[in-house]
């Protein structure tokens, strides 16, 4: 049966009350989230014997999210991943953003972005699925961007075990919006090991090479085929990671790029991932509106962070599979645009759905 509840989590240094929120059915999938930074904080699922493990990294300690921790599971915004310079160009005006990244370039909307505010919360349940709508206003100037915003994040998950995350936005000014989720998957269970002997399937035949700040190059996209890059046809991830190639290199070892997804055809998710845990039998399909899907293996985990579980992150713990536009999208015209203005309303749905067997 599908249920939904509340619970105080814990109190932030700075004394902020952080509340978790718990949803799904014990007999299936279940969430855990929390109102810091409409963080996904837990996400129980069976494996083919119907024995149920948490499958997304975490901190034991809450506060750890506005450290070593951040952007754990987290809804990112107003501007997802990298923008490079800091420098946001609206229409004639270039706005300056706060650089949060080796002081050069603002990451995930900067260093007071959307993981670090406490989201209202609004619970709901029909006969098919269940759960949270968390909301949020940005104000006009709000780390340096345009137009005050309001936007909402619903979480959802119905009785087949698919978790759908819905964003909506609005703007009285133009500005740009860019959302995306966080969360690092471990089929096997958080604090299990790494993921390499996940399997691993992307929709992609192109993906945006980096340069040493992890900023797209200038030019096309780059095809797939020949390179670490090309999963479309499903592969273990160790297979190719330690592949001595510079864009491995430049990451930190592993994956830190973003795969070029569009054209969607039309306004329903499609298949943009598929990541399957043999031992486990845990299969999960990615779906999404978005024209982007940026994958972060861990790389740079040095077990500074320690999950629920009791256990130190290590390189290749998880796997983030972030559905979103492109990097840098906003100084690059070429790329899917992310400006919003007034009278427009920004949708996008992405979807994880679980099975096993």
């Amino acid at each position: 049966m599908l249920h939904v509840s509340r619970e105080s989590s814990a109190r932030l240094p700075d004394g902020r009350r952080v509340d978790r929120w718990t949803f799904g059915s014990d007999d299936a999938v279940t969430a855990q989230m929390l109102t810091l930074g409409a963080t996904l904080s837990a996400l129980h699922v069976p494996d083919c014997r119907g024995r149920r493990s948490n499958v997304v990294l975490s901190a034991a300690d809450p506060a750890q999210l506005l450290g070593e921790a951040r952007y754990f599971g987290a809804t990112i915004g107003r501007c997802a991943n990298r923008v490079s310079g800091g420098r946001l160009p609206v229409g004639a005006t270039v706005h300056e953003l706060p650089r949060n990244e080796n002081d050069r370039h603002t990451l995930h909307g900067g260093p007071g972005g959307f993981d670090d505010r406490i989201w209202e919360a609004q619970p709901f349940r029909d006969d098919n699925r269940v759960g949270v709508a968390f909301h949020l206003h940005s104000d006009d100037g709000d780390q340096g961007f345009p137009g005050a915003v309001d936007v909402t994040a619903i979480y959802s998950l119905d009785t087949d075990g698919t978790l759908t995350v819905d964003y909506h936005a609005v703007t009285d000014a133009p500005t740009v919006i860019n959302l995306t989720n966080h969360a690092y998957f471990n089929l096997a269970g958080e604090g299990s090991g790494d993921v390499l002997d996940h399997v691993l399937h992307i929709a992609a035949d192109s993906y945006t090479p980096v340069d040493q700040e992890l900023i797209p190059l200038l030019g096309e996209a780059a095809p797939v085929v020949g390179t670490p890059f090309d999963f479309v046809t499903p592969r273990p991830l160790g297979q190719l990671i330690a592949a001595d190639h510079p864009q491995l290199r430049i990451a930190g070892g592993g994956y830190d790029h973003n795969w070029v997804l569009y054209p969607r055809r039309n306004q329903s998710p499609e298949l943009a991932a598929t990541l399957w845990h043999p031992a486990s039998g845990r299969h999960l399909e990615c779906l999404t509106t978005e024209p982007g899907l940026q994958v972060y293996t861990g790389n740079l985990f040095d077990g500074s962070i320690t999950g629920p579980g009791g256990r130190p992150y290590l390189p290749f713990a998880g796997i983030a599979l972030e559905t979103q536009h492109f990097p840098d999208s906003p100084n690059r015209p070429q790329f899917p645009s992310t400006v919003l203005r007034p009278g427009q309303v920004f949708r996008s749905t992405t979807a994880y759905r679980f099975t096993a067997g």
